[in-house]
């Protein structure tokens, strides 16, 4: 346990002292436009699982393919590692956050140059537009999107109901869901120190766009679990 600590403590302290350097500079790349700002966050992203192999002993295994093509990616929510892990694997994807984020100074706008899709929370006609408008500028980019269908970390073995927002933008998108299952959650858990350890992504079987809200949400609840207690 205190090796584990020691090994939280360093990686805290090069993780976070090299990303604020990264964070701060980003609104610099994103003025040269979006290539130049993903390129930024890719590196961030690749300092993340390298800081996290070489100082923590966490490294990642892959299962499954990626898809060939834009989808809607609905993934397990276990730890701060997959929210900056999966840019990479997943070869930055737009991803969908709170309004709240989005209000943040320079961040937020940097954040939306990236390709964030906001969600608001007031549900305003508004709000519904422009959050229709980022989706159809993200698919005609090309880009996938990723969402956190559970809203917000969970503790390994947890699994609530899905947030409305995922049905809402498959029924907007018309793409596949491929569901992400993970199990981050034991190596890096909600409190206390991260411990070394190989943690699983699981990317599912596609699930085909127009199905009924209540058959997507149940198929998706599955397969974003299906590690669970596993471990």
């Amino acid at each position: 346990m205190m090796l584990n600590w020691v090994r939280t403590i360093v990686f805290s302290i090069v993780f976070y002292g090299l990303s604020v350097p990264i964070v701060l500079t980003a609104p610099i790349s994103a003025l040269f436009g979006q290539r130049p700002l993903l390129r930024h966050v890719h590196v961030w992203a690749d300092m993340l699982y390298w800081s996290a192999r070489l100082i923590l002993g966490i490294d990642m295994r892959i299962e499954g393919a990626l898809p060939v093509g834009p989808v809607l990616y609905a993934s397990k929510h276990q730890s701060m590692y997959e929210t900056v892990a999966l840019v990479r694997v997943l070869h930055e994807p737009a991803i969908v956050m709170k309004r709240e984020l989005s209000d943040i100074p320079v961040w937020g706008w940097s954040a939306r140059r990236y390709g964030m899709i906001v969600v608001d929370r007031s549900a305003s006609a508004k709000a519904l537009r422009a959050m229709m408008r980022e989706a159809k500028e993200t698919l005609a980019g090309g880009r996938s999107v990723l969402i956190f269908p559970e809203g917000s970390r969970m503790p390994v073995g947890e699994t609530p109901e899905l947030k409305s927002g995922l049905a809402g933008l498959y029924r907007m998108l018309g793409l596949p869901i491929v569901p992400i299952a993970l199990d981050t959650g034991k190596v890096w858990p909600l409190h206390g120190p991260q411990r070394p350890g190989v943690v699983t992504v699981r990317l599912g079987e596609p699930i085909p766009p127009g199905l009924p809200r209540e058959e997507v949400e149940a198929r998706v609840h599955a397969a974003i679990n299906a590690l669970e207690n596993q471990s």
